[in-house]
């Protein structure tokens, strides 16, 4: 064991002395724990004084926090003696009188090493605590706020120590901390908190006798908080009011327990004591009132969480109706609602305590009855309300305030509402559908709510309703519509109604199953009857107008498809709205009043705002011409802009409203629209725009809502840490800015009702009209201005400088702002267009807005003039322009002493390096890092280092490489500022994070060198990291865990993951959602390089039992991947839910496979929580385990009895992605193979290998698991659960039993996969999960896995169900679009066609066997064939059309197709796209089954909803044409399959699937199968061409062999059609012309007289060019140019592919079909092509194989080559002489090949010659010197060593002796035979001596019993004597025979047998021979003796051709 290295504190000097203590500290607390506790007593006296040392020598905080801790650590291990005295030096140090500054390090240092002794020994100290707490207490009277923080974060850990040994002190701890909790010093309120909080835990009296007092502290410290107060101080208040109502005490002293509603009570009087002691109806009116209001209501806000949260889910499970009663009656309160203002706010707070318990703490079926409880209560309040409206009664009527204020209380319960169900999304089925429960009623009820916030809750409660449940869009939009068009004479219900249809069209586009196009219509109608008949009655104009408009605005959301039929109205509406002509526009100014004005007003708002939602949703039908006709209202709409002062001023502030909202939608409309349209009104615009940016009509600080749009977002951080993401930023937002800006809210802005939410937000927060008119004005003016001439430019410019001079005070500094937002979007636009800005005339007034902005003592403006100095100097661009920005800056700086010139200026020369890349000069960057080094160490003003420090990091990240060489004093600096800048300036810090941050992207890889530098700056960087991630603060903890992150990806080896997980997993937890953020961001990337690595440091610091880490859930159980999990169910930002599910996939793909138990078992854990384990029992009873619990608890469940807060089972989303993770796993399985779909073999290596694991062996959990999802309340998870279980059918389908042979594994499982799939056809479900199902049933059924009948016949009446559903949706409505019913359709017949092609192939291979499987499948679909057939044609004819080009759109007919109207056609594209390509298979195989013979028609007809047929071509049935003949039927069908096909091969997308491709071709296969289409395309050569020629260029396409492959059979099958046409001709040729005329009749076929072949029309070209393609790529030695390079020597090196055996023998086949194509002068011009391919392919395949078999690519060689040699056409007079030419040349090059090449089998080679000799004219080899150079091959071979190749060259030479033609083959006979006579002489003299040899020897005698047959009678006796002699020579005698090898006695059998046979066939000369020779026949009788000794065992015969003969002969047999 390493041990202990001490220091020598006293020895170390500046600089490094601080940097070597920082390190000495951390190597202790990492070895001090590990280390022997004897080697800690030996050393613990020096190590005691060293650490004493540092705390005397001033240590800054970081060092402050390890020395505590490591003293503590060294008396914990060791002894205790000396720690009295430690105890007494820090008192004494603490009670010194030295208040100087340089004291004050040291003091605060023994605070920390006193609170870390008593924390960690605790009761070990004794009574000691009492003088330590007292002098504390003492000191801390007088202490600064550094020391008061200290000395209360100390005081927290003595309480936390000793427990409630320390109850003496606890009142006196809880009298000094009561005044430090309204301390002025935020840190020191923070502090506080955080001690009362351990305080609580032990002093009973703060939950009893003290508690109104400490909750009446709580709020007073709320006061003027920041975000970190109010986390500490609301945690306090919750944590203390939750153990009051619970009742448990730290003592055992018994306490009354609080009531709930005492409690409750308690936190709303702090939510709405804010007015309390003001004036009436004025708190808002004076700021800090307000302010602190706002501060205290927001603290009480997080109480309330904190308090519901400590409680816990099953608490809040049963009292959700008391809760929800106390916080609605909140927002009833007067003091909540006194100023729209405050009720926005108290809204907000309240819909966010809501939001954050019952949607996070709750189940889903705890949220069910939440929803069904907050129905009740809307019900409850809408009774009341109806009650006031309908009481005649004036005394008894309620005030209507009391109306007003349920209005609040509504929107906070529909909001929440609405965010359940969004959240529960197809869970929430049965509460919506259950008309007990009257959930729609309710809400529906609302929108007649005489207030209009009430009404836009609901309707946007009634959008979520529809994005979670889609089926309900077209039943609510009906409902919609008919009530508004009952209710016309109510204006409530005029509103309510038309924002609830507005809402849910709006929902409709998150929707993808749509709603039917006839809703558009009806809509569309709607709108303008509203709009037509608003004058008709004064009382309803207003509100008709608005809901005409704002239906006319939802409806563009929906689309062009949508839209396109209704584009001519809505044109016509536009223009109608506006005066037509001048003259007009001057008679609207003389007549009308004030509510006209309004009504017109809003009218024309209304329209523009239609207009806009055109332009952004439907950008594909804004055309020129459309363009056109939308320009002639706006002059007027202009010319309107400019009189609404007037008329303001004319009609009073009625129109004010009105006024502000039509600028705004006319500025919205500008800019979407090109400004060159509107050339001629930009002057009368950009007045109305100067006006208005120069007089915002909101309060001063309003204007500030401007700044995160205008500002750089990396700058907002010096705003503010609210401006960071958090857990609370739904809340905190509105008091980012000023408290004079309200929070959005939907009544602002209705027509936000069917906009998106802004990300991060549940509803559309538009902002009140006079804030937002500014934006778009500031937006409308950038864009005006660029294009606008520049003396122009400059003049506006001017105007705004002077606006801004006449204004003073904070209202200057809103028009400052409002004019620095428009210079801004001007500077952007002109920068993003690449404009010019002009002369310096135009620069001036630009820099005088910004130099004016940038020393203000706004903040927010000092960062909006420093962006626009930036993109000044960007526009600019121009060096010595940016120069002298910058050098103004630095000028100001070296004289300015103020803090805000320092910030601003500081800030500005980071700004100028953003834009401009370091500016281009290395001095330049210099002065700017020297001055910034300078500004970031002035301690006096910690603003001013922020600013400073973030300027620099700008610098650092835009300098890159230039940066170099201030990388050292910066990183120096850094270091030093993080060891001593105090912890409360937490903004210096985040900005030395950011630092760090761009100082390691600048450094990048260059960290991963070794130099003595490198390894310096490493570990410098490291130490900031590590002393980063002890702050407080969890920004910058964040950016430590993201420096990191950056140091792990540059130098991954040097980060140490035992230290960095850990603390990544004791954050995962952390209560601020930035710092969550970074971890999961740091895990992500862990993940992708170490997961396993990361998995293991996580399980070892969970069973270490790690201190810190809290979590709900069991890490030691479940691993971090556990943890992750749950994580999703908690966490609610879309960024860290996409990090958690990245990290997860990450860490699967990693360790899937070796750690699939655990996936499985966690993935299964997951699935279970919510599942119905009775419906699984019915299912699975025979397939469970008897040991097996059925899960009724999730194991993320946390086991821990006492926890308050347990983990909710996983919700829907959770189980989604976990079964999407399923799904993954047995991806990766797949990938890997082998034994994971073999269970033999994995039950094997299980057995030998336990640790393995195999997905086969799981198989019952995967099925389990995806029935699980399948049959889930949640539509998606039955979605991607079908997904799964069809994976798992594809998959498992032919894995064997091996406990039954002849069965599969999946047998087993036929129940589960039954009652998975069959509620998914149930008349209820979405129509893509009923499609999904079809897709499983149709590969379960083509699986084979389902062999008995009724097994069949179940799925089968799926199928069935969903195929009468096709049949009638025709003639029945649907609620959702047609493009969905479409889909299904589709989906319905593609598994119908998967399930006819399956059974197709499963009978061919089987059709000659008894019993085939597939007969009854078979059978089953040729049931409904006839209804099918024509239901894909249809299909296809459908397809066929939407593949046409938009050229020839106008070709489509006007109603659409079969199954898709003209206004979906677009949307169903994608669905014919997935679905055609096995359709056109099934298609072809029926049409080739049925011989393209026409079924009855009539028969077809009937079954069908709309009958379809391929003669309709898509018309009207009423308007068929008349029936066609069979031909023209036949033509039809065949030219359009095979025109998808051509079509799709064609124009093959880049992302083509290879099985849509080999559908494709199949198809083409399967067609081309029939009679019919084959003789159509051998008469039509030119199709036959095009075809060849479509399949060449897939071929040069696509690598796959399998589709090459399937591309040279369809090649060949056409091919085979021609030459059957060709065959025919000449047949009828030879028929009509008579036998006289012979010779002429292979005239037919290409080539004609002249033998010329065309390219493009010649088939003959076209089939060489393909088959050429091939070879080439196959062998590229064939070419010239490649034969000598690099690939070709390569090729020949390398053995081929099985694949490519198959891909040369295809095409060899096709060469040789080519000749008889040809007439014969053609096939003499492609002779020389096809001999030198096809002998090229013998020479360079035709190598020695083991065991002398010959390969696939060479026997197809020799057979192509006996095909082409023997073609009738070389017999063919005209080409006879040719051909013999041709063929002599190939022999001869062939023979040439030979010699030069001895590695090639001989054998090959001799064939070849063989086939030219006997198949080819016997003019070729009749050439001597082609005889002698054969000869002398054959004789090499039969004087060859190699037995067998002597017996393959016997039989070659058997094959010539047996040849008829005598003639030809005579010269071979007299050369050869005697050589083998020869060979066989030698037999007697020496035996054969293996089984080759021996049928050598036996074959020799088969040719020359062959010879003797071939030799002329006379000729024949010596060669019968010669064979007499030689079998007798194999004989043995009675003395040898019993001795005999087993080869010799073989032979000697095989001899007398032959002897006998032989000698019956020749009796006379056998006779003579034994009678004239004794020696012969002595040797005879002796074998004869011998064999009679033998047959007592029955001697075994070898026969024939001996055991390998026959598949020799196969492979050699091409004669």
């Amino acid at each position: 064991m390493e041990r202990l290295v001490l220091l020598n504190v006293a020895g170390l000097e500046e600089p490094q002395r601080a940097l070597r203590i920082l390190e000495w500290l951390r190597y202790l607390r990492m070895m001090l724990p590990v280390t022997a506790r004897a080697e800690v007593k030996q050393n613990q006296k020096q190590l005691v004084e060293q650490l004493t040392l540092i705390m005397m020598g001033s240590p800054g905080p970081p060092v402050r926090q390890l020395l505590a801790h490591n003293l503590a650590v060294v008396y914990s291990a060791g002894d205790t003696f000396s720690v009295y005295e430690t105890i007494d030096r820090c008192n004494d140090l603490i009670r010194s009188k030295d208040d100087s500054p340089s004291h004050l390090p040291n003091k605060l240092a023994a605070v920390a090493c006193l609170g870390a002794l008593y924390q960690k020994l605790g009761r070990l100290l004794g009574s000691t605590f009492n003088d330590t707490v007292t002098n504390l207490l003492k000191v801390l009277r007088n202490a600064e706020s550094q020391g008061r923080t200290e000395i209360m974060l100390s005081l927290d850990r003595i309480v936390a120590g000793l427990g409630s040994s320390a109850s003496s002190c606890h009142r006196d701890i809880y009298k000094a901390a009561r005044s430090c909790l309204t301390d002025r010093s935020m840190s020191v309120r923070s502090a506080t908190a955080q001690c009362l909080l351990a305080l609580q835990n032990e002093a009973s009296f703060m939950s009893g006798s003290d508690l109104e007092s400490l909750v009446s502290l709580c709020f007073k410290a709320f006061e003027g908080s920041s975000y970190d107060v109010r986390l500490g101080v609301s945690r306090l208040l919750g944590k203390v009011l939750a153990r009051a109502v619970h009742g448990t005490s730290p003592s055992r002293q018994s306490t009354r327990r609080l009531s709930l509603e005492d409690a409750l009570s308690l936190l709303s009087t702090g939510f709405l004591r804010g007015n309390s002691g003001f004036l009436r109806g004025g708190g808002d009116m004076l700021r800090g009132s307000s302010s602190s209001t706002r501060h205290v209501r927001l603290g009480a806000t997080q109480a309330y969480i904190i308090f519901i949260s400590t409680l816990g889910g099953h608490w809040l499970s049963r009292n959700v109706p008391g809760l929800l009663t106390h916080l609605l009656e909140i927002v009833f309160h007067q003091k909540a609602t006194q100023t729209p203002v405050e009720a926005a706010c108290a809204r907000r707070c309240i819909s966010y305590i809501l939001r954050a318990t019952l949607g996070e703490l709750l189940g889903e079926k705890a949220q069910l009855e939440a929803a069904r409880e907050i129905s009740e209560v809307i019900k409850k309040l809408m009774k009341s309300v109806d009650a006031v409206l309908s009481d005649s009664n004036m005394e008894t009527r309620f005030c209507t305030t009391d109306i007003t204020a349920s209005q609040h209380a509504l929107v906070c319960a529909l909001q929440e509402l609405g965010d359940l169900i969004l959240g529960l999304g197809t869970t929430a089925a049965p509460l919506l559908r259950d008309s007990s429960f009257g959930v729609l009623d309710t809400v529906i009820s609302v929108v007649l709510h005489p207030s209009l916030s009430a009404r836009l809750a609901a309707a946007w409660c009634l959008r979520c309703v529809v994005v979670s449940l889609p089926s309900l869009a077209a039943p609510l939009l009906d409902r919609c519509t008919e009530r508004l068009i009952a209710l016309k004479s109510s204006p409530e219900a005029v509103s309510g109604y038309s924002l609830a249809a507005a809402g849910l069209l709006g929902s409709i586009r998150l929707c993808p199953l749509g709603v039917p196009q006839g809703k558009g219509k009806v809509i569309m109608s709607l709108a303008e009857d509203l709009l037509c008949s608003a004058n008709q009655n004064s009382r309803l104009s207003m509100q008709r107008v608005q809901a005409g408009w704002i239906l006319i605005s939802s409806l563009m959301t929906l689309g062009p498809a949508m839209v396109q039929p209704h584009l001519r109205r809505l044109l016509l509406l536009w223009r109608s709205v506006f005066p037509q002509n001048p003259k007009d526009l001057d008679m609207e100014r003389s007549r009308g009043d004030s509510f006209t004005w309004q009504v017109t007003l809003e009218g024309r708002a209304g329209a523009m705002s239609a207009i806009q939602s055109f332009m952004s949703h439907c950008g594909d039908l804004v055309t020129e011409e459309v363009l056109q006709q939308l320009l002639p209202p706006l002059p007027f709409a202009v010319a309107l802009l400019a009189q609404l002062p007037n008329l303001q001023k004319l009609y009073g502030n009625s129109l004010k409203a009105c006024s502000v909202l039509y600028r705004q939608r006319l500025y919205q409309l500008l800019i979407l629209m090109p400004p060159k349209q509107y050339q001629g009104s930009l002057c009368a615009i950009m007045k109305e725009l100067v006006a208005d940016l120069s007089s915002p009509d909101y309060p001063p600080s309003g204007a500030l809502f401007l700044l995160p749009s205008l500002c750089h977002p990396v700058d907002l951080i010096l705003l503010g840490p609210s401006l960071q993401e958090s857990d609370h930023r739904a809340i905190e937002e509105q008091f980012l800015l000023s408290n004079g800006i309200p929070g959005g809210s939907l009544e602002y802005d209705p027509h936000a009702i069917y906009h998106m939410p802004s990300e991060g937000e549940s509803v559309p927060t538009p902002m009140p009209p006079v804030y937002t008119v500014i934006q778009a004005a500031a937006s409308l003016f950038g864009v005006l201005l660029s294009n606008m001439p520049e003396l122009q430019r400059t003049q506006i410019l001017e105007q705004l400088v002077e606006s801004i001079k006449q204004t003073k005070g904070s209202r200057q500094q809103s028009v400052q702002l409002a004019a620095l937002s428009a210079l801004c979007y001007f500077l952007k636009h002109l920068a993003s267009n690449h404009i010019d800005l002009g002369p310096e005339e135009t620069r001036r007034p630009c820099l005088t807005l910004i130099v004016g902005a940038l020393e203000s003592r706004n903040p927010w403006l000092r960062c909006a003039a420093v962006e626009c100095i930036a993109r000044l100097a960007h526009v600019v661009s121009e060096t010595l322009y940016t120069s002298s920005l910058a050098q103004a800056s630095f000028d100001k700086l070296k004289v300015a002493r103020d803090v805000v010139a320092r910030t601003g200026h500081s800030l500005a020369l980071g700004s100028l390096h953003r834009y401009l890349g370091g500016i281009g000069s290395t001095q330049h960057l210099a002065s700017c890092v020297a001055v910034l080094h300078s500004l970031s160490q002035d301690t006096t003003s910690p603003e001013v280092q922020t600013w400073a420090l973030h300027s620099l990091s700008i610098i650092i990240d835009s300098s890159g490489p230039l940066y170099y060489v201030h990388v050292e004093p910066t990183l120096s600096l850094l270091l030093t500022a993080l060891l001593s800048t105090p912890l409360s300036h937490a903004d210096v810090h985040r900005s030395l994070g950011r630092c760090l941050s761009a100082l390691l992207n600048t450094l990048g890889p260059e960290l991963q060198g070794s130099g003595e530098l490198v390894a310096c700056q490493r570990n410098h960087c490291l130490l900031a990291c590590s002393v980063m991630q002890e702050n407080p603060d969890c920004l910058v903890q964040a950016q430590g865990i993201s420096c990191l992150q950056q140091l792990h990806m540059f130098a991954p080896k040097h980060v140490n993951l035992s230290s960095l997980v850990p603390t990544l997993c004791v954050h995962l937890c952390s209560p601020h959602l930035i710092l969550r953020r970074a971890v999961l961001a740091c895990l992500r990337q862990l993940a992708q390089r170490e997961a396993a690595e990361v998995s293991e440091h996580a399980m070892t610091m969970a069973k270490d039992g790690h201190e810190d880490l809290k979590m709900d859930v069991n890490m030691r159980e479940l691993g971090l991947e556990g943890v992750l999990l749950s994580l999703l169910d908690r966490e609610n930002d879309p960024q860290l839910r996409q990090d958690v599910k990245e990290t997860l996939f990450h860490m699967q793909s990693c360790t899937g496979v070796s750690r699939l138990s655990f996936w499985l078992r966690l993935h299964k854990d997951i699935l279970s929580a919510s599942a119905d384990f009775a419906a699984v029992a019915s299912v699975d009873t025979t397939q469970e385990e008897d040991s097996e619990q059925c899960c009724s608890d999730s194991v993320l469940t946390s086991k821990k009895e006492e926890s308050s807060t347990p983990s909710v089972s996983p919700r829907w989303h959770t189980r989604v992605f976990s079964m999407e993770c399923v799904s993954m796993l047995v991806s990766q399985c797949v990938r890997e193979g082998g034994a994971h779909f073999n269970v033999v073999e994995a039950q094997e290596m299980k057995h030998k290998e336990p640790d393995r694991d195999f997905l086969v062996l799981h198989l019952q959990d995967l099925v389990r698991m995806s029935f699980m999802a399948a049959t889930d309340h949640s539509e998606q998870l039955r979605l991607v659960g079908l997904q799964a279980l069809l994976l798992v059918i594809q998959r498992f389908s032919s894995v064997p039993e091996p406990e039954f042979p002849g069965h599969l594994v999946l047998e087993q499982y036929q129940a589960n996969v039954l009652a998975a799939v069959r509620p998914a056809f149930n008349s209820d479900t979405h129509p893509d999960v009923t499609a999904t199902a079809c897709q499983v049933c149709s590969a379960w059924l083509a699986s084979g896995v389902l062999k008995d009948p009724s097994d069949l016949y179940r799925v089968q009446q799926l199928l069935l169900s969903s195929l009468s559903k096709v049949q009638m949706m025709k003639e029945t409505s649907s609620v959702y679009s047609e493009s969905t019913t479409t889909m299904e359709t589709l989906a319905v017949l593609k598994a119908w066609a998967e399930v006819y092609i399956a059974a197709v192939e499963r009978r061919e291979p089987e059709g000659e066997s008894g019993c085939n499987p597939g007969d009854g499948l078979l059978s089953m679909v040729q049931a409904d064939i006839s209804t099918l057939s024509q239901l894909w044609l249809s299909a296809l004819q459908d397809h066929a059309l939407l593949t046409l080009p938009p050229e020839c759109s106008h070709q489509l007919p006007s109603p659409g197709g079969a199954f898709y109207t003209s206004e979906t056609s677009d949307a169903a594209r994608p669905h014919y796209l997935t679905s055609w390509a096995p359709i056109l298979h099934a298609t072809s195989l029926w049409l080739s089954s049925t011989g393209f013979i026409l079924a009855d028609p009539d028969e077809a007809g009937s079954r069908l909803s709309r009958p379809v047929t391929p003669t309709t071509m898509g018309q009207e049935h009423n308007n068929r044409e008349p029936a066609k003949s069979p031909e023209d039927v036949n033509s039809e069908r065949f030219h359009l399959i095979l025109g998808i096909c051509v079509e799709f091969l064609c124009c093959l997308p880049v992302d083509a699937p290879m099985e849509r491709i080999a559908a494709c071709l199949q198809a083409m296969k399967a067609l081309l199968g029939g009679v019919w289409p084959r003789t159509y395309i051998g008469a039509d050569q030119e199709l036959a061409i095009e075809l060849i020629s479509v399949l060449h260029r897939l071929l040069l396409m696509r690598e796959s062999s399998e589709i090459q492959l399937l591309a040279l059979e369809v090649g060949k099958q056409i091919l085979d059609a021609v030459q059957e046409h060709v065959q025919e001709r000449r047949r009828s040729a030879e028929v009509d012309d008579g036998a006289e005329e012979k010779e002429k009749l292979p005239e037919f076929g290409e080539g004609h007289d002249t033998g010329g072949l065309v390219a493009g029309h010649s088939l003959v070209l076209a089939a060489l060019e393909m088959c050429l393609c091939i070879l080439i790529r196959q062998l590229p030695q064939l070419s010239p140019r490649l034969s000598g390079s690099i690939i070709g020597r390569h090729a020949t090196k390398q053995p081929l592919s099985h694949d490519s055996n198959l891909l040369i023998s295809a095409s060899l086949s096709i060469l040789a079909e080519l000749p008889s194509l040809c007439s014969p002068e053609g096939s003499v011009s492609i002779l020389p092509t096809l001999l030198y391919l096809v002998l090229g392919v013998l020479q360079h395949t035709a190598g020695r194989n083991p065991g002398g078999r010959l390969s696939l690519a060479v026997t197809s060689a020799l057979q192509a080559l006996k095909a082409i040699v023997s073609s009738p056409m070389s017999r063919v007079e005209k080409s006879r002489a040719s051909w013999t030419s041709l063929l002599r040349s190939s022999t001869s090059s062939m023979l040439q090949s030979w010699d030069s090449d001895e590695e090639k089998d001989r054998i090959a080679m001799l064939t070849a010659l063989t086939i030219f000799l006997l198949s080819a004219n016997p003019e070729v080899m009749s050439e001597p010197g082609l005889q002698n150079a054969s000869l002398q091959r054959f004789y090499s071979s039969t004087d060859s060593k190699d037995p067998d190749e002597q017996l393959k060259c016997y039989r070659l030479i058997l094959s010539i002796f047996q040849h008829p033609a005598h003639d030809v083959v005579a010269p071979y006979i007299c050369e050869l035979a005697p050589r083998v006579v020869r060979h066989l002489s030698h037999a007697d003299s020496k035996k054969p001596q293996s089984q080759a040899e021996l049928l050598v020897l036996q074959e020799g005698v088969r040719l020359l019993q062959a010879l003797i047959i071939a030799s002329e009678e006379q000729n024949r006796p010596p060669v019968v004597s010669m064979v007499f002699h030689l079998l007798i020579s194999f004989l043995l005698d009675e003395n040898t025979l019993c001795s005999a090898s087993s080869c010799s006695r073989a032979l000697h059998d095989f001899g007398l047998q032959s002897l006998t046979q032989f000698g019956a066939s020749h009796p006379d000369q056998f006779r003579h021979l034994m009678g004239s020779s004794t020696a012969l026949r002595s040797r005879l009788e002796a074998a004869l003796r011998g064999n009679q000794e033998s047959l007592k065992p029955k001697p075994r015969i070898v026969r024939g051709g001996g055991q390998g003969s026959p598949s020799i002969q196969l492979k050699t047999n091409f004669l």
